[in-house]
């Protein structure tokens, strides 16, 4: 067992002279059955856009705190200890800004092992302990509420979570310890491991409770009064506070180890086996089965050191910030005041990916939008799916009755083009046909008012020429999303030369309304996302072409961590879209793309792959393997592997020379945010330059000095 308090943390403390410090402020409540409850107020005295952080400062004041209520708890003069945080905001876990300059492997066990040293205080100090969670609380400040004896949250906390995973770390503060052990295996696998990886999903508040990691939940209004009269009632006895999610012995011994097996599975499925701290917290949780508090404090502080001192978690803080910090200070943006306003959007479409839009830009912008179609009947099956969309949100609580019912007043559909006349906004979603989308644009540029924005969600056309016929193409603008267009977080704007500031600015402002992260790119074929996955896609053809079986093929890219395989990436976008997006490559750039004619082959194939249960893909089908035509040169993976890291670097080097974004920066949130690339490999760029891939296809490097440290 570790004796924390004989551990010297003096040189964390030293190393953060310029820490935002959150103070630990208390104030004597008044108990409704008599007494004192002390209440640590937490407040970095910044407004809510900075939140409260746990720096190594930040805990040597909380722990001067704890100690003075442990001497006053000692002396009779409290009868409990009570812990929140100052407007909205409980904290948002520990200060990764300190935790990353400090990254050395002993720095960070002292980081590790310094909060636990303070946070486990809370459970001595002699009385009853309460966590009043009043808003945003994430990793270490989660960590604070679970070494209370009791917790509350206020039902319109803005986010819950353990993001540690998804950074590249673990919770080490107590949380792969405690979580299991109050919620039971299953859930904590959710809430540790599962949510994480799946784009860094977050817990509602009632979620959190109904799962166990709260006791009670108060709404916003009379949040602190309700849950202050609640610890009386718990101190006086009135209340008995039961958790049924606390493990029995029946679980650890059965349910256990096969929850842990099962998420190892389906982990090894979706991800690999190139990011670390999805396996370290399940190693950690599978140890945690033995309900051994410090035990499991101590595994926390050896994983979380090696995870920190880890190339990985210094990639996950390069794209941390890129998401948090660049995402909202988009390169090359004009200035906000620049936007016009948008009061009524038009949607030229209605199948899938028009009625997508639809519904989202009356949800986010709360404008009247129209869709319309060529007959009556698109229109009518597009406001039917808007509808029904709308209807589900309403019964999983997602919209209140009015929200859903406002919602589906906004939006209307018509064959009458002539009522675009009073649009803002109009964005067609449409064939991907060139020929096509003039047309539209053809059509409705004369119905618009002149100052009314156009934009385009082509995902590999050329902007400029879809918009070659307009009177005033100043107002085009490429407006590319990604599909689920509810999920997927980017846009790629796409400037031409025509296009002016009011129109782009417009552009982003829309952008960030929508609830998305919005960068810039320039009008060359595939923009950013679709052009380097349809590099790994040809990579991928070139290979099975040549005579490289598909399992090989499949598997020799999983280093890089993307989400999918090659060709199960292929088929999740349609085999006959990535013929056409490679084709549309080689037409663009002969010299440095692969079309295949075995992809338009399986498009024409009704189950080309064999999947496994977890729809990874297996093989070609037998059907798919008598009609293809296959090489006799096999490749290694090792070879495959080097092939396409040198074709990613030379492709994103010719890409930056071109001026397509302004920096690598924007390659790596691009590639991130539209084509789920690790975190833990902190982007395309960081990764192409650890593996040495920048150095064999340029003889340089995207960052100096490097990101992380070469592998």
């Amino acid at each position: 067992m570790t004796d924390y308090s004989k551990i010297d943390f003096s040189p964390i403390i030293e190393a953060s002279e310029d820490e935002v410090i959150t103070e630990s402020f208390v104030r004597d409540v008044a108990l409704p059955s008599g007494g004192t409850l002390a209440l640590i107020t937490l407040d970095n005295g910044r407004d809510h856009t900075r939140p409260n952080t746990l720096g190594p400062r930040t805990l040597q004041a909380l722990d001067t705190v704890i100690e003075a209520q442990k001497a006053r708890a000692a002396a009779g003069e409290i009868k409990a200890v009570g812990i929140t945080g100052k407007q909205f905001i409980f904290a948002a876990g520990a200060d990764l800004s300190k935790v990353s300059t400090m990254a050395t492997k002993d720095n960070a066990l002292l980081m590790a092992q310094y909060g636990h040293h303070v946070l486990g205080k809370f459970h001595k100090l002699g009385v009853p302990t309460f966590a009043f969670v009043n808003g945003l609380a994430l990793g270490g400040a989660m960590e604070i509420a679970l070494h209370c004896d009791y917790r509350t949250v206020d039902a319109s906390a803005a986010a819950l979570a353990f993001p540690e995973v998804f950074l590249g770390i673990i919770p080490g503060w107590g949380g792969a310890t405690l979580v299991p052990n109050l919620i039971g295996i299953e859930n904590a696998l959710e809430v540790v491991v599962s949510n994480p990886v799946k784009q860094n999903r977050m817990l509602k508040p009632k979620q959190a409770h109904e799962l166990g990691l709260f006791d009670e939940i108060y709404p916003a209004a009379r949040f602190l009064e309700q849950s202050i009269r609640w610890a009386d009632q718990v101190l006086t006895g009135a209340v008995k506070v039961e958790r049924p999610n606390v493990p029995g012995k029946m679980e650890r011994l059965t349910k256990w180890p096969i929850a842990i097996k099962m998420a190892r599975e389906t982990l090894q499925a979706r991800l690999g086996t190139a990011a670390r701290s999805p396996y370290a917290a399940l190693e950690l949780l599978a140890a945690a089965k033995d309900g051994d508090r410090e035990a499991g404090y101590a595994r926390e502080d050896e994983m979380l050191s090696e995870l920190i001192a880890s190339d990985q978690f210094a990639a996950s803080i390069y794209a941390f910030d890129l998401v948090q910090k660049r995402a909202k200070r988009p390169a090359g943006a004009p200035d906000k005041a620049l936007a016009r306003p948008v009061n009524k959007v038009g949607i030229i479409g209605a199948g899938l990916m028009a009625s997508q839009f639809a519904l989202l830009f009356a949800r986010k912008l709360r404008v009247p939008v129209l869709i319309t179609d060529l007959d009556q009947g698109r229109v009518d099956k597009g406001i039917a799916y808007i509808y029904g969309e709308i209807d589900k949100m309403h019964a999983k609580g997602r919209l209140s009755g009015d929200d859903a019912n406002q919602i589906k007043a906004l939006v209307t559909g018509t064959t009458d083009k002539s009522l675009y006349a009073d649009c803002d906004w109009v964005i067609e979603a449409v064939f991907e046909e060139l020929s096509v989308k003039q047309a539209v644009f053809a059509e409705i540029e004369p119905i618009i008012s002149p100052e009314a924005i156009i934009a385009t969600n082509t995902s590999s056309l050329s902007v400029t020429e879809i918009g070659a016929n307009l009177k005033h193409p100043e107002r085009l603008v490429g407006f590319h999303f990604f599909n689920p267009v509810a999920v997927m977080p980017l846009i790629e704007v796409v400037k031409i030369d025509s296009t002016n500031d009011e129109s782009l600015s417009t552009a982003m402002v829309v952008a960030r309304k929508l609830g998305k992260s919005a960068v810039i790119t320039a009008d060359r074929p595939g923009f950013v996302v679709n052009r380097l996955l349809a590099k790994v896609m040809g990579e991928a053809a070139r290979a099975l072409d040549e005579g490289t079986p598909l399992p090989t093929v499949e598997q020799a890219f999983a280093p890089i961590g993307l989400p999918m395989g090659p060709f199960e990436l292929i088929d999740l976008v349609g085999w006959k879209v990535a013929a056409h997006v490679q084709d549309t490559m080689v037409g663009a750039f002969p010299e440095r793309f692969y079309a295949s004619e075995n992809l338009h082959k399986l498009a024409d194939i009704e189950e080309p792959l064999v999947k496994n249960k977890h729809g990874k893909v297996e093989d070609l089908s037998k059907t798919a393997k008598k009609q293809l035509t296959f090489g006799s040169t096999v490749a290694t993976s090792a070879e495959l592997l080097e092939r396409v890291e040198n074709e990613l670097a030379s492709e994103i080097k010719i890409m930056l020379d071109e001026g397509v974004v302004a920096a690598a920066e924007d390659i790596d949130l691009c590639l991130i945010l539209g084509a789920g690339w690790p975190f833990q490999a902190g982007g395309a760029t960081p990764y192409l330059d650890r593996v040495g891939a920048s150095e064999r296809a340029f003889g340089g490097a995207f960052h100096e000095p490097r990101v992380a440290a070469k592998q």
